[in-house]
């Protein structure tokens, strides 16, 4: 088992002088000083189903081995010019996937050919068998048909030696059937990055537990752990912990010793319950960015004894937005995967906003009828708007007026991998 190297302390340290952090400065400073964490070992393919390669997965034999008919046809050797009609005679016998041909075809002869077959010698063109007139022994056809035609070449997907799948890519049923295709059964690959959650407060309670005057449910944890499951990571659920330091302290040591990676939401900031912050500084290497977004603004960023800590704001759609824009791209460096950019389109609005330059907006939004909509409140405790949408606008960073028809950039739920 090969494990990668702790991260610096000093890796979320802004450069001097920098307050205020743009959203795309910030992402290519966690791309830039973020780097795999997890141990790597290899295991078979049929066990690998979201893992992440460690290593280049390296073709053991050619995809398709050997030259076959792409079209259930007739085989036979050369093209035929426009115009041109031919009347072979057919070779006694046919070609069938995994039963080839014994023999060679004559010059000026056909064999009857089913696809993914292999070709064999004196065929190197296949006319499908609808294009052709057969009786008793003979076929007619007429052409043009190009030479090397419905066939197949050695190799022209993957050839055995090649690279079939680079380092750090994440395995899922297509990676499967790729490996599985050219030969490889044992993969080399990064073990799942275990991702600590936990709460702080003592207003909030767990679902189903009976609430107190003035406690609250809490949402972030769950929707934390259900987006970070759906990523394909283990959850270590830290629970709901009072505010006390030395209760807190104990959770956190607790997600160093189990996770790769540690999650908080709230008590990030400077106020008197504000212990997460208060902990993370007293361990002296948090670094709070705060990020020209919003809703957001506060990511507190730190190591807890070698583990990196992610301090997202306290507010359900702050967090989940940080998440999405933040967390999912540096998690996936710490998982040994590439750089996660999610991808967004160009879509008319169908909703009216001023926007103040500044700051970077994330609003909730849907699609209906080839156009945005967008929440009808941005407060970012309105958790109803995340289960309203299925994806994000972004508005950029400088002033803006939107229009109903104006181009604006959507990102459904499924660029962020939920």
């Amino acid at each position: 088992m090969i494990k990668p190297p702790p991260l610096r302390n000093d890796c979320f340290a802004l450069p001097p002088g920098v307050t205020w952090t743009p959203v795309d400065e910030a992402l290519d400073l966690l791309r830039a000083r973020l780097h795999t964490v997890v141990s790597a070992t290899s295991g078979p393919l049929n066990a690998a189903l979201g893992r992440v390669l460690a290593e280049d997965a390296i073709a053991v034999r050619s995809n398709p081995p050997h030259p076959n008919s792409a079209v259930d046809g007739y085989g036979f050797l050369g093209g035929i010019p426009d115009g041109e009609t031919r009347i072979m005679p057919l070779c006694e016998g046919r070609a069938a996937a995994g039963v080839p041909f014994d023999g060679k075809v004559p010059q000026g002869s056909a064999l009857r050919i089913l696809t993914g077959a292999p070709i064999p010698g004196g065929v190197d063109t296949v006319v499908l068998e609808e294009d052709v007139t057969r009786e008793g022994n003979e076929i007619a056809l007429r052409g043009p048909l190009k030479q090397g035609a419905n066939t197949r070449k050695a190799g022209e997907d993957v050839r055995a030696g090649e690279v079939a799948l680079k380092q750090g890519t994440k395995i899922g049923a297509p990676e499967i059937a790729l490996l599985s295709a050219v030969g490889v059964q044992d993969v080399i690959t990064f073990a799942p990055l275990r991702v600590a959650i936990v709460s702080t407060g003592d207003e909030l309670v767990d679902a189903g537990q009976a609430a107190a005057p003035g406690q609250i449910g809490d949402a972030n944890r769950p929707m934390l752990s259900a987006i970070v499951k759906s990523w394909g990571y283990e959850v270590v659920d830290l629970g709901i912990q009072p505010d006390d330091p030395a209760t807190i302290r104990a959770a956190l040591d607790r997600g160093a010793r189990e996770a790769d990676v540690i999650l908080t939401s709230g008590g990030a900031s400077a106020g008197d319950e504000d212990h997460i912050s208060a902990l993370l500084r007293e361990s002296g290497h948090m670094q709070s960015w705060r990020i020209a977004i919003k809703p957001g603004r506060p990511l507190a960023l730190a190591l807890w004894n070698d583990v990196p800590v992610f301090g997202l704001p306290g507010n359900p759609v702050a967090a989940m937005v940080c998440t999405l824009v933040f967390a999912r791209p540096a998690l996936a460096s710490l998982s040994g995967m590439q750089w996660q950019a999610p991808q967004g389109f160009q879509v008319p609005a169908n909703f009216t906003k001023s926007k103040k330059p500044g700051r970077r907006e994330f609003l909730r939004a849907r699609i209906r009828d080839g156009a945005v909509d967008v929440f009808k409140s941005e407060g970012s405790g309105r958790i109803s708007g995340l289960a309203w949408a299925d994806g994000l606008a972004e508005l950029p960073d400088g002033a803006l007026e939107v229009q109903p028809g104006a181009r604006v950039t959507y990102y459904p739920w499924g660029s962020f991998g939920l």
